[in-house]
């Protein structure tokens, strides 16, 4: 440890491999490590509820009955929180649902040039060893509403899940922020 103007910092040792390489020991790598998980439903601004419908390969945001919700097919939520090296960008979390008997978990995927929001069948993993279409990093919606998220898009940054009007149904799908602009389509509640 090296004490420099009243901040300590940690000083690691390095050592020279073939070719002169620069390595360093004993620092934590980059890999994600899932810590918790949180069981929630989903809702956007208008207080609907996030639902996946595998067969139909869509996930919208609708309006719920009570009896709907005590079912809980495709509504009841995983949000799986993973420890980081990286704190600044926010909490990286993944997604996953159950419908039925059969676990699927949200990832993106470029189709045709754009971002498509996808729920694909399997499990979320304990670790992730670099970049994953999968993680999303859970940031607070502004300043002042500390009880509602967004969420930015790990391997994209400035797109956010957000909903966005197809006929009647409020598709789930990534958005594009601009700086410091508020757009109430990426507000969602847990």
């Amino acid at each position: 440890r090296v004490k420099m103007s009243a901040e300590e910092i940690l000083v690691h040792a390095v050592k020279l491999g073939k070719n002169f390489c620069l390595y360093f020991d004993e620092l934590e790598c980059d890999a994600l490590c899932k810590e918790r998980t949180l069981h929630r439903v989903l809702r956007n601004v208008k207080s609907q509820l996030l639902v996946v419908r595998p067969d139909l390969n869509v996930a919208a945001f609708e309006d719920v009955t009570d009896q709907e919700m005590q079912s809980g097919n495709g509504m009841h939520f995983s949000i799986h929180c993973y420890k980081t090296t990286t704190p600044l960008a926010g909490m990286p979390v993944a997604f996953s649902v159950q419908v039925e008997d059969k676990s699927y978990y949200m990832c993106c995927e470029r189709e045709r040039g754009e971002m498509i929001v996808r729920f694909k069948e399997g499990e979320v993993p304990k670790e992730i060893p670099g970049e994953s279409n999968i993680i999303f990093f859970k940031k607070t919606f502004t300043s002042c509403c500390s009880k509602a998220f967004k969420f930015e898009y790990s391997m994209e940054r400035g797109m956010f899940l957000a909903f966005e009007e197809e006929g009647c149904l409020r598709k789930l799908i990534l958005k594009k922020l601009s700086k410091d602009e508020v757009d109430e389509t990426m507000k969602i509640s847990l």
